[in-house]
């Protein structure tokens, strides 16, 4: 997000504003930063136990990268529904009278087999303080369910955690973040919940990065955590999005500093299987027809928070 209209200072206080960063040597305190009062990571989990897994922990990343990749081979064969709100909240983190940005999309496949979106509801925007920017707009639509396939994890670092119960499931819990962060991309960091059993991501908890930090051109992005659950009885899909943060933007020449309390929410619903013709290889072996087996007893899918009203 972007703000819509700077503040801008009193002449006479810009002044004063431009002589401190000369004695100061416009450092850090120009820089843009994102919130004191993001959402705690793994908030209600169980303790973190942090002795190592009974596999070696190359085994469960090359397993669960091999399994996204699978997913993510899958999911081209699925239409969906996604809905959005985005909402500014006041001191109370309480929404804000008429300041939402609201839409419902169809996600579908033309008769070539492109994956299109078709516009089901979405009423003009009426947020105010702030501007979605296209970064908000590719995050939404390809990066908020995080996908670590084989050819993702190469460019990331992974690094075990230990173990965790979500609920009922059993999970090792891995850090993530890119090992280089190349221009004109963005990347996930934050950390992955990886279901014991099934060895399938079932949480994801971070943000995209980087944020733009410049002055005048600042477009920060909200942390957020996904939960995903069983499709199919085949495939973890993502169902739940909720990101909220306060976005701090710094002051710069001419504009003071202003923040601005942003929340997200994000469903994935109507999961629908319209086609079959992907052969999904795993392990050397045609599984395309052969669905996992159902969780264990007592490994359900973790209970996601209900969505704030």
């Amino acid at each position: 997000m972007s703000l819509r209209s700077p503040r801008r200072l009193p002449v006479a206080t810009l002044s004063v504003a431009l002589s401190a960063a000369l004695l100061l040597g416009a450092g850090p305190a120009l820089q843009a930063q994102v919130s004191q009062d993001s959402m705690p990571l793994d908030s209600g989990f169980g303790p973190l136990d942090p002795t190592p897994p009974s596999l070696p922990v190359a085994q469960i990343i090359k397993e669960f990268t091999t399994k996204e990749t699978i997913f993510s081979e899958a999911l081209n064969d699925y239409t969906w529904t996604r809905t959005v709100r985005v909402r500014v909240l006041d001191d109370n983190g309480q929404p804000t009278q008429g300041q939402q940005y609201y839409q419902v999309v169809d996600i579908y496949y033309n008769p070539q087999g492109q994956r299109k979106e078709r516009v089901v509801d979405a009423p003009e925007s009426t947020i105010q303080d702030v501007i979605m920017t296209e970064s908000d707009f590719s995050d939404i639509e390809e990066r908020l369910f995080f996908v670590l396939t084989d050819q993702a994890a190469s460019q990331y670092d992974i690094t075990y955690l230990g173990k965790q119960r979500i609920d009922q499931i059993q999970t090792w819990v891995f850090a993530v973040k890119p090992k280089v962060i190349v221009k004109g991309h963005r990347y996930f960091q934050g950390r992955i919940w990886v279901d014991q059993r099934e060895h399938q991501i079932v949480v994801t908890d971070g943000k995209n990065v980087p944020d733009d930090l410049r002055p005048g051109h600042q477009d920060l992005t909200l942390p957020f955590i996904t939960w995903r659950q069983l499709v199919d009885n085949q495939y973890w899909f993502p169902v739940y999005t909720h990101g909220r943060a306060v976005l701090n933007f710094s002051a710069g020449k001419g504009y003071l500093s202003q923040s601005v309390n942003m929340d997200e929410m994000v469903t994935y619903t109507n999961y629908h299987r319209f086609r079959t013709s992907i052969r999904v290889i795993y392990n050397g072996k045609d599984i395309t027809n052969q669905p996992q087996k159902q969780p264990p007893a007592g490994s359900a899918p973790p209970a996601q928070p209900q969505p704030p009203q």
